[in-house]
């Protein structure tokens, strides 16, 4: 199949998904209202809350979301076949994946900008806190575990990306001492960072630094650590806006090369049920995340990005929009490696290293609107390595704000930023080193999956406490969860502990197998706790207008 048509696929989901179905949740669902305050301006406190501008907000919630897994997830998929991804991406971003980034920032806009931690209090039990906090931080231990790796890999094998990548830093603290120290017009700041970034990019090519796997996971472990301790305005919201513009020109270039070169699909459209590391349901759909729905997603709307909008009207843009943008790397994904190989055996051969997959397949489209090969590929591979630093830029803060919520007050020592950021550096440091990657990604996609139908749950919850249509969040949520829990079991028992008794990585194999066992363990206390609340709440739905007309007769 020609991959245009391919195109069509993506346009038509995009169109009808956030111009259709989004704008109706927003506008009759959700009732968004631009003259309600929102928690960024109310709590404005320079760290958390920070009002933000809306293009600004976009690039953060873009760069923040996507990781490398819109690009990882399909590119492993790809095992199954290219129709069941491209099927599954579109359906669950229609359905799911925008719904989930929207709702979770708007139910924490409507809870003064609370975590998931606090809403859980709120919405289901106390006892739902600690389990969604215990949850919250070994599904970002997987989460850290996946993309350290990814990362790691990516750079020790490119030298052309060590030092693009220390401009990228370096730009980030540039920019965000501009925007908002020196009041720098953003045009402007835009401008010189644009500049220094592709000129870097270049710079690469010509200066290439060879690098160790050991010492670039160091580094980026330190990397974790102090996007953890420093303010948003400081580092991280200045990191995504800036480098996003890589994103955005990848994305384009990829587009057009696509358009330009639209070769054949030359991978199979179905390859059969099972392969290596599973069968189609439920592995796949936790395989393929991001791009399609990803609990990751509801914990940066409802961590960071509720705590920055500035007005209710803005919230559809940044996360519906980012959502779909996230589709969109997926889709060129798909396309620009279901080309890039004669056939399947050959790619198969490349799959341990998926960043070198995308760099290829991505850097050879490019070069169909005129840049060089050198250039194309540096390109796509700082493309995938700035997404994915992303997912590090906020997963060890997210740990340090669960760890200080959940143990804070039992043991000060946990509300301590540094301990709490340098504990849940070297947990990371040990499973990366011992662990299997392949099916730490499963467990990482299935635990992500999972934190997905618990955000819907709270969504849920939250509609039916205020008396709106919650079939629009109960239906996807319960999908959602009996594929992840499935594919957690069975990764877990079916996957990992064999390795681990055939001798293969067995600490790492037999750790990430207890962690999915305990997750498995939250999700149905979880679930029962949830089912409670709401029938709790449907009861009161009902008895509300009865006690109603009964005060007016």
């Amino acid at each position: 199949m020609n991959s245009l048509l391919v195109l069509v696929w993506w346009a038509a989901v995009v169109i009808l998904g956030y111009w259709v179905y989004a704008r109706h949740v927003a506008n009759k669902i959700f009732k968004v209202d631009p003259n309600r305050a929102t928690p960024a301006k109310m709590y404005m406190d320079g760290v958390d809350f920070m009002p933000a501008n809306k293009n600004v907000l976009y690039g953060f919630q873009l760069n923040s979301i996507a990781g490398a897994a819109p690009i990882i997830g399909p590119i492993v998929a790809l095992q199954w076949g290219w129709l069941p991804a491209l099927l599954w991406l579109g359906l669950g971003v229609f359905f799911i994946g925008w719904l989930q980034d929207f709702s979770s920032a708007m139910v924490s806009i409507r809870n003064d900008g609370d975590t998931f931690g606090a809403l859980g209090y709120k919405l289901i039990s106390p006892r739902a806190r600690k389990i969604l906090l215990t949850f919250v931080y070994f599904y970002l231990l997987l989460i850290a575990c996946a993309f350290g790796h990814v990362i790691t890999k990516g750079i020790s094998k490119n030298p052309a990306l060590p030092f693009p990548l220390l401009v990228v830093i370096a730009v980030a603290f540039l920019v965000g001492h501009m925007i908002y120290r020196a009041k720098t017009n953003i045009i402007a700041t835009t401008i010189i960072a644009i500049a220094l970034i592709f000129f870097s990019i270049w710079l690469g090519t010509v200066w290439k630094i060879p690098t160790s796997y050991n010492l670039i996971l160091i580094c980026v472990l330190i990397f974790g650590y102090f996007s953890s301790i420093l303010p948003v305005w400081r580092f991280i919201q200045p990191y995504n806006y800036s480098s996003v513009y890589v994103v955005y020109f990848g994305i384009i270039a990829g587009v057009l090369g696509i358009i330009i070169g639209h070769k054949p699909l030359t991978l199979p459209a179905y390859t059969g049920w099972s392969i290596k590391i599973g069968p189609l349901w439920p592995i796949m759909f936790v395989t393929i995340a991001c791009g399609a729905i990803s609990g990751w997603h509801s914990l940066v709307s409802s961590t960071a990005t509720s705590r920055q909008i500035e007005n209710e009207m803005d919230v559809r843009p940044v996360t519906a929009g980012a959502m779909f943008a996230e589709f969109t790397i997926s889709i060129i994904a798909v396309i620009v490696c279901a080309t890039a190989f004669a056939d399947k055996a050959q790619y198969l051969k490349h799959l341990k290293n998926p960043v070198g997959i995308f760099v290829s397949g991505l850097g050879g489209a490019i070069t169909s609107i005129g840049l060089p090969v050198s250039y194309a590929k540096a390109l796509a591979g700082m493309m995938i390595i700035i997404l994915a630093l992303t997912i590090v830029n906020l997963v060890f803060r997210f740990m340090k704000i669960a760890t200080a919520e959940l143990l804070g007050d039992s043991i000060p020592l946990a509300k301590n930023p540094h301990i709490a950021t340098i504990v849940a550096l070297i947990i990371t440091w040990i499973l990366v080193k011992t662990g299997s990657w392949l099916y730490i990604w499963v467990l990482f996609g299935g635990a992500n999956q999972l934190m997905a139908s618990f955000a819907l749950l709270l969504v849920t919850l939250f509609l039916v406490q205020k008396s709106e249509n919650y079939k629009v969040a109960i239906y996807p949520m319960f999908f959602m969860y009996v594929t992840t829990v499935c594919a957690l079991f069975y990764t877990s028992f079916f996957r990992l502990i064999p390795s681990a008794f055939a001798g293969k990585k067995v600490f790492g194999n037999l750790f990430a197998s207890a962690v999915a066992i305990l997750l498995i363990i939250l999700a149905l206390i979880l679930a029962y706790d949830g089912w409670r609340a709401f029938k709790k709440y449907r009861a009161e739905a009902v008895s509300a207008p009865r006690e109603a007309e009964e005060s007016v007769a």
